[in-house]
């Protein structure tokens, strides 16, 4: 036999002595802690151990298989509808097709928009062009982008108003400040009527969809008009993600915003003491008059004379939306500034607002971002008081997670 023909055979030979059978797939299972709360809409986060298949879901203890969405660095998510106080759930990782349609979270964007959509229906959107207007009487001092409008609830209910006739410069979810103090003028971000403030969006710096979540990251800066000449006093980053909650009982519209400011130059943004001014909402138009809307606070105060100045750590505001009641859900993170924050109510318009001005002076000092985190939850239906703490609960202290790889 020629040297090559053997050398040919027993190559071969030795790949047919070494091949064995595929071993198993490892099993990866995920304990969650209990508590003694209901939790509702937790984002439940883990690394992704490397044994995991390829295209991975969640198969809960009934059988039922949800998305995971996965990032680049293996840092994977779900959102769990929800875990039952005293329980500890217990899931497992596998490939195959998913109980729900897996059609997730879609960012677009659309005409002077970013749209984003929850189970190929609207959920809401991020407004880019300050030229998109109502109505054509809008004066140009009261033109800005930088917020979110339209939010529908999950039936398709609009639950947001933009450019109301009574405060022009409302627009759906925003977060201005009012009274300000920088390099000793005194410019009101908020008032926009004024012409003394303004808030301008810069440009997105990503976006992305998923089968979990999806979001965007947005650059926006408040302007000192009362300068010489226009000044920035504050560079802003928002960062906006919305989630699917597959298998939730009553379906909500789920979303959450993290907002960081920081000095755009070496002078601080000094807030004195105000009643209003931070992260604001400013519910449909029929809602306006004090009859026509409905609040609800984590205290149980359903006054909103009363609910104005307190503390709560979730507020509910609901109405009349073509003949049936829909509402969106305020809630603040445990770790914001002067958590929880004071509520602004106002005793007869669809407005409301966490503001930390409210227990006294204080500045965003160079070097010293300041961050605000926030839960939007919007609903159909009247408020329940009890999904909304669980919701509250899932987002302020989600369950500790235990991965075990066998």
């Amino acid at each position: 036999m020629r040297m090559s023909s053997l050398l040919s055979t027993l190559a071969f030979g030795s790949l047919a002595v070494i091949s064995l059978p595929s071993l198993p797939a490892a099993e990866i299972s995920l304990t969650l802690a209990s508590a003694a709360v209901d939790r509702a809409g937790q984002v439940i986060t883990f690394t992704l151990p490397a044994a995991a298949p390829k295209s991975p879901v969640i198969r809960d203890a009934q059988g039922h298989r949800w998305a995971l969405q996965v990032e680049a660095d293996r840092t994977a998510r779900f959102v769990l509808a929800w875990q039952a106080a005293g329980t500890a759930p217990t899931f497992t990782i596998e490939s195959g097709p998913m109980s729900g349609s897996g059609s997730g979270v879609a960012v677009t964007p659309s005409s002077g928009d970013l749209e984003i959509t929850v189970a190929g229906k609207p959920a809401l959107s991020y407004r880019m062009d300050p030229e998109k207007l109502p109505r054509a009487d809008i004066k140009p001092e009261f033109k800005r982008a930088g917020y979110l409008h339209p939010i529908f609830s999950p039936a398709g209910k609009l639950v947001s108003d933009d450019y109301p006739v009574q405060h022009v410069h409302h627009h759906g979810i925003w977060a201005p400040w009012t009274k300000t103090r920088f390099q000793g003028r005194k410019p009101d971000f908020w008032n926009m009527g004024q012409k003394t403030g303004t808030v301008e969006f810069v440009g997105l710096e990503r976006t992305w969809s998923g089968p979990v979540h999806g979001g965007f990251v947005a650059q926006q800066r408040m302007i000192d008009l009362s300068a010489p000449t226009p000044t920035v006093a504050i560079n802003e980053t928002w960062t906006v993600t919305t989630y699917e909650v597959a298998g939730a009982t009553r379906p909500v519209r789920l979303f959450e915003l993290e907002l960081t400011q920081t000095c755009a130059t070496s002078d601080p943004l000094i807030l004195p003491e105000y009643h209003y001014g931070g992260l604001g909402f400013r519910g449909r138009a029929n809602w306006l008059g004090e009859a026509n809307s409905r609040f609800l606070t984590s205290n149980g105060e359903t006054d909103r004379v009363k609910a104005h100045a307190s503390r709560a750590t979730w507020i509910n505001q609901s109405g009349d939306a073509e003949g049936s009641t829909v509402g969106l859900t305020l809630m603040d993170h445990p770790g914001n500034f002067r958590s929880p924050q004071p509520l602004r109510v106002h005793p007869k318009e669809p407005f409301i607002c966490y503001s930390p001005s409210q227990l006294g002076d204080w500045a965003i000092e160079p070097g010293k971002p300041y961050t605000g985190r926030y839960r939007f939850v919007v609903t159909d239906g009247p408020p329940d008081p009890a999904l909304f703490e669980a919701y509250w609960q899932g987002y302020a202290k989600p369950a500790e997670v235990h991965v075990t790889v066998r």
